[in-house]
């Protein structure tokens, strides 16, 4: 065998990987003497020794090896000690080995266990074989699957050694290995320095850069990428649209949405399921339930992905009920639910208070369907307890679960403990929450108000030296608002924004129309030692509120204003906005962390439980 000419890749540690005695010894298969071998049997071998007894017959039949099935023989030995065998047999047929491995490959690395993909590559790398621009496509695809940065290097590295640096098709691959990537160097950093330097791109390559950073958290970056890229007139095909589409529901970006909505109708993209799902799903986290509502109702054809999506989204916007009519149709024409369509239904249950539903639902999961519940399943059901008052049966819930309860189980637990005013099961939730996810400040902050809310300043004042010392600093809220197109944010108390002497002054006016239908500052959400006028000083410059204001400036009257927020909504601006809402004769939708609230003629969709 000769030495690998490269640096050998990392061989990947997943038992798939490692070779099967089993498939190869002698005494684990069955013995059959060469005359009982018909000729079905040269096609149907299962292991290396029954490659090996087919192999005989076909020799003594002095019949020529390409009768085998080459690719069988392939896949059979791979992965075993039987791997130069299957050489000495591709060796003797008129067909390049490559071609033979490559098909191997491929079968890997779109099949179950792409890690096996990898580990071929590394024997075919530490042979005499010389890999062409379809071997390194292949398990780059391999390592794209298994999100394996460090192998993708390597054959990157290989694949510039090569000098297979000019195949588009291969760097379109390499960007997606990167983009898509995990590992301690960042892989879509990599991405972007590769995708910079291409001398020519396509579509291909457009869209794994935007999917990449979709999939990294960095929404507003693929939004700009896909910009880029209608400037230089490349237009996207279906995969680019879900990808912009998802950017888009992240960063409640509706107006270009709307757009990429438009152009993937005029593409002829209506009939593609993922499209239409990711369309729903964009709507749902951007405000407009309704629109998303019409894009399910129009489908040709729906998954049970898009049920899920609608149901999910109705339980985001406080829709419990339809919610659970649309799974009840979902399971009339015979829809099989799965997990994702029982986090909905949990959610529903959870933002409704429908206790007794929610409980039906989490028991019918394995006793129905046979599905085991998950950890996100858990969360649900000790959110739903936890926010009707039944702290109790929540905390038992927790303790008495398969599997160890993580950061957001015992959080759901100690919000429940900030809105029934429990100080004892909110220390015991904060004991595991301080292990479990020391650098969330949310926590530290709830258990801080808490022991505010209870007159325990002290004890408060303790929460917030603990975060000191430990370094956690807490995060700022904020409210974003798009006015054409223009993303505005503002944070409590801001002074930054261009038009910041109109907003208050704006809000001075709005405060006495909003006192004289009866709004009294709800001081008590102010969990600081200071007096009562400097307590609604604090709550008059809410970024909430400052946002809504500017929404009522600066777009036409009587359409909707929707608000982005990344904390959640508190009571005083929450009483505010209901009756603004009454006042200025707006809908106001404002998306915070948990949920959806649609306020409209003094009232909102959560219909005051959240």
């Amino acid at each position: 065998m000769a030495v690998c000419s490269v640096s050998p890749l990392r061989t990947p540690s997943s038992p798939s990987t490692k070779p099967k005695p089993k498939s190869s010894n002698r005494k684990n298969s069955e013995f059959r003497p060469i005359e009982t071998i018909n000729a079905d049997f040269v096609f149907n071998f299962n292991t290396p020794f029954e490659l090996k007894q087919a192999h005989s017959l076909i020799i003594k039949s002095n019949k020529h090896h390409s009768l085998l099935p080459l690719s069988r023989v392939a896949s059979v030995c791979a992965l075993t000690p039987s791997f130069d065998y299957a050489r000495s047999i591709f060796q003797r047929v008129d067909k390049p080995e490559i071609v033979i491995w490559n098909a191997c490959l491929r079968a890997f690395a779109e099949g179950d266990t792409p890690v096996d993909a990898i580990s071929l590559f590394y024997r075919i790398r530490c042979s005499d074989i010389r890999p062409d621009t379809f071997t390194c496509s292949f398990v780059l695809k391999a390592c794209s699957a298994s999100r394996d940065v460090s192998n993708g290097r390597i054959v990157h590295g290989l694949v510039e050694k090569l000098g297979y640096r000019s195949d588009l098709f291969l760097n379109n691959t390499i960007v997606h290995m990167y983009a898509c990537g995990v590992d301690e160097k960042g892989g879509i950093g990599e991405a972007q320095e590769l995708f910079d330097v291409m001398p020519e791109r396509s579509v291909r390559s457009w869209t794994a850069m935007i999917a990449g950073y979709v999939q990294c958290g960095e929404a507003k970056k693929a939004i700009e990428l896909f910009k880029m890229m209608e400037e230089v007139g490349e237009r996207g095909n279906e995969v680019t649209v879900v990808a912009v589409l998802a950017a888009c529901a992240d960063l409640g970006a509706l107006d270009l949405g709307r757009r990429v909505h438009e152009y993937s109708d005029g593409c002829g993209f209506r009939k593609n399921v993922r499209v239409c799902n990711t369309l729903i799903d964009m709507y749902i986290k951007c405000g407009c339930l309704e629109i998303a509502r019409r894009v399910f109702d129009e489908m040709e054809e729906r998954t049970v992905v898009s049920w899920s999506a609608m149901i999910g989204g109705f339980a985001m916007h406080g829709q419990g009920e339809e919610a659970l009519k649309l799974f009840s149709k979902m399971s009339r024409i015979g829809i099989r639910p799965n997990e994702i369509t029982f986090i909905g239904l949990l959610h529903a249950c959870s933002h409704m208070g429908l206790v007794e539903e929610g409980r039906e639902f989490f028991a019918s999961m394995t006793s129905e369907y046979g599905i085991a519940p998950r950890i996100e399943h858990y969360g649900c059901m000790v959110d739903l307890l936890s926010r009707s008052g039944l702290l109790q049966e929540a905390y038992e819930l927790i303790k008495d679960m398969p599997i160890k309860a993580n950061g957001v189980v015992w959080g759901a637990l100690l919000g429940g403990c900030w809105v029934h005013k429990n100080v004892e099961l909110a220390e015991e939730a904060f004991k595991h929450l301080v292990v479990l996810d020391p650098n969330n400040d949310g926590y530290y902050v709830v258990l801080s108000n808490i022991y505010a809310d209870a007159g325990r300043w002290d004890d408060a004042a303790r929460v917030r030296k603990l975060m000191r010392d430990k370094g956690v600093k807490k995060t700022p809220g904020w409210s974003s608002i798009t006015v054409e197109g223009v993303v505005h944010e503002f944070v409590a108390g801001d002074g930054s924004h261009p038009h910041a002497d109109e907003i208050y002054q704006s809000w001075e006016k709005l405060l006495e129309k909003l006192k004289l239908s009866g709004y009294v500052p709800n001081t008590s959400v102010v969990l600081l030692d200071m007096d009562e006028h400097q307590k609604e000083n604090v709550l008059f410059r809410h970024s909430e509120k400052l946002a809504v204001v500017f929404g009522l400036m600066k777009t036409p009257p009587q359409t909707p204003i929707r608000i982005m927020k990344n904390l959640r909504v508190c009571e005083d601006c929450h009483a505010a906005l209901k009756l603004i809402s009454k006042i200025s004769d707006r809908e106001i939708v404002v998306r915070d962390r948990n949920r959806f609230h649609c306020f409209k003629d003094g009232f909102c969709s959560c219909r005051d439980y959240w």
